[in-house]
């Protein structure tokens, strides 16, 4: 005899939360490698000032799977909050983290890694800064690192919400359902 389906679907999601985890670890560092290695190619055999936008592309892409990774972990978790820890002696992880979580003065943790991500926006400047470099060129290549700094300043915001908001959409989810529409 086969596990209820509700049994392996929480498992099976539960896995899917950890693996996100375990790869959005993994992309940071794979991120910030690849990133330092462009750039230094540029600074070495001094490429255009505009290369820098080459690297500012990995961080941007680096920045982009770990957001996603990061919402899609989270909008499981809150889908396992309100669908399995609303059973009687189910299991209470995720309520417990959104209880903890704020209580943590000062050590909270930055699931996006955000100041890494804006750390290297900052320095991926400085190949343009160093070359000889045109007023315009320079404009759309600081342009483009502030914008990518402003998605990334959006990204921690939204996210700082996303528990509570996602939580309160799968309740009303779970309310229409229950309510037969």
């Amino acid at each position: 005899m086969s596990e209820p389906l509700t049994s392996v679907e929480f498992s099976v999601l539960r896995q899917t939360i950890a693996l996100r985890g375990t790869v959005r670890m993994a992309l940071v560092p794979l991120t910030c490698v690849g990133w330092a290695v462009l750039t230094l190619l540029v600074v070495l055999y001094g490429g255009p000032p505009v290369a820098s936008i080459m690297s500012l592309a990995v961080l941007v892409g680096g920045f982009e799977a770990v957001h996603a990774l990061h919402v899609g972990a989270e909008r499981i978790g809150r889908y396992l909050q309100v669908y399995y820890e609303t059973i009687p002696d189910g299991p209470r992880w995720e309520t417990a983290v959104m209880t903890v979580g704020p209580a943590l003065p000062g050590g909270g943790i930055d699931p996006l890694f955000s100041v890494v991500f804006v750390g290297t926006t900052i320095v991926n400047m400085v190949p343009a800064l160093v070359a000889s470099v045109t007023p315009v060129e320079l404009g759309v290549i600081a342009l483009l690192h502030v914008g990518f700094v402003f998605r990334i300043v959006r990204a921690r915001l939204a996210a700082t919400r996303q528990r509570a908001v996602e939580l309160e959409s799968f309740k009303a989810m779970q309310s229409r359902e229950r309510a037969g529409g």
